[in-house]
């Protein structure tokens, strides 16, 4: 994991989506944080898409190599914009493409009600998917945490 410190975050702002938050939990290698409202969700365009601006307080989890943090800190996480549309992509507009597309090949062959409940249905082995790769996606959409300076 990179670290990032504050001055580093100042050059790369238009790359990152930040939100601010306070450590609520630490343990040997992952820190809680608790995310407060952000400010900034509401001229964002994809926060009808993003779990983030849908209420006040939520909690994430991040690796914590570095062990430099303490327990009520104020911290900002940070993601890279592109690696949000990626989540997005893969929580919700696949898994639609999936759903639609069975629906649309199953009502060629079945009644309407079955193929609904097969489009459905299909939908149940995808996220037993991403839960069994959790740790191939948590590899790759890394979040940072940078000590808040304000």
């Amino acid at each position: 994991m990179k670290r990032l410190d504050y001055n580093i975050f100042i050059g790369l702002n238009k790359n990152f989506v930040k939100h601010s938050g306070v450590i609520s939990n630490i343990s040997t290698d992952i820190i809680t944080v608790s995310l407060k409202g952000n400010m900034n969700c509401e001229a964002c365009n994809a926060k009808s898409a993003c779990g983030i601006s849908e209420s006040n307080s939520k909690e994430i989890s991040i690796q914590n190599p570095h062990r430099s943090f303490q327990l009520n800190e104020e911290v900002d996480v940070l993601m890279q914009k592109e690696l949000g549309l990626k989540a997005v992509f893969w929580a919700y507009v696949f898994p639609f493409i999936i759903m639609f597309t069975m629906l649309i090949i199953s009502s060629f062959f079945l009644k309407e009600w079955i193929a609904g409940l097969m489009s459905l249905i299909v939908l149940i082995p995808y996220y037993l998917m991403l839960h069994f790769f959790n740790n191939s996606f948590e590899r790759t959409f890394r979040i940072s945490i940078i000590k808040n300076k304000e």
